[in-house]
């Protein structure tokens, strides 16, 4: 697709190419996990959510284990994931640098112990297969919404 930019070099919205569509995409999931982390109900176990460390009993959706901490990370990373969807390099670096971002969290999460307090986001098992599928998805995404394409 090819893309018209403004003379600032964002790209309009309906000038939005596909990695742009695609990092857009993948941050508005972020920002709305970071949000629904932080609602009673979608969040088990509500009342023991703690800011950060392994003692925190929240769980989004009754299977990752969150915190205060966990979902502002989650929030920080969507938003900066629609500031780099403003241009088709920022957008490929969103996915490909995000991706390798999770990989090494799921390499983090299969070194440190649940129960030790080196484990200061938290995460569970549940967040380490997760995170092994963002880094793969994401990378992935990056490359495959980028091939064939020249670099702007």
């Amino acid at each position: 697709m090819v893309s018209s930019s403004r003379a600032d070099g964002v790209a309009s919205p309906r000038a939005r190419t596909l990695v742009q569509t695609a990092a857009l995409a993948v941050a508005a999931v972020f920002v709305l996990v970071g949000i629904l982390g932080f609602i009673p109900g979608i969040t088990t176990n509500y009342g023991d959510m703690t800011f950060a460390g392994h003692h925190s009993g929240a769980k989004l959706l009754g299977v990752f284990q969150v915190s205060v901490l966990h979902n502002i990370v989650h929030l920080l990373f969507g938003a900066v994931g629609i500031a780099l969807a403003r241009t088709v390099s920022g957008a490929r670096s969103y996915l490909i640098g995000g991706g390798a971002v999770y990989l090494v969290l799921w390499l983090y999460g299969l070194v440190v112990s649940q129960d030790s307090t080196a484990n200061f986001v938290p995460v569970n098992t549940a967040d380490d297969w997760l995170h092994l599928l963002l880094g793969v998805g994401m990378i992935v995404l990056g490359f495959l919404t980028t091939r064939g394409t020249a670099r702007r």
